[in-house]
């Protein structure tokens, strides 16, 4: 039996109590910039605010996209992780409590404002 696709997979090697340890990790390989930002916001949608992410990735702008992602939204980009265990980058970010909405087809694009 699989897990659901929304449960939360804590990374083997951090450990529970350490900072920034992470609450969901995603991975994100041989996904490019907006197919990366879509799996990211989908995968999030349901946290709480402060939950840390990792987001595993192979995009060689992922350095660039998620910092100015997180800026856009009002999420805080924690940088690059540390991990041995694996040959891709690791980046980690914090969500915030009211995180700026985005086009659910264009991640860079605030939503249209709805009265």
């Amino acid at each position: 039996m699989t897990a659901p696709e929304t449960a939360p997979e804590t990374a083997p090697d951090a450990a529970p109590d350490a900072p920034n340890a992470p609450d969901l990790t995603i991975d994100g390989t041989g996904l490019l910039c907006v197919q990366l930002l879509l799996r990211l916001r989908a995968r999030i949608a349901h946290l709480p605010a402060g939950a840390v992410v990792h987001i595993h990735t192979t995009d060689p702008a992922a350095p660039l996209d998620l910092p100015a992602w997180c800026h856009l939204t009002g999420h805080e980009y924690l940088g690059q992780v540390p991990y041995e265990a694996t040959d891709r980058e690791v980046y980690a970010l914090r969500l915030t409590s009211a995180p700026v909405q985005t086009r659910p087809d264009r991640p860079w694009h605030p939503a249209p404002v709805t009265d």
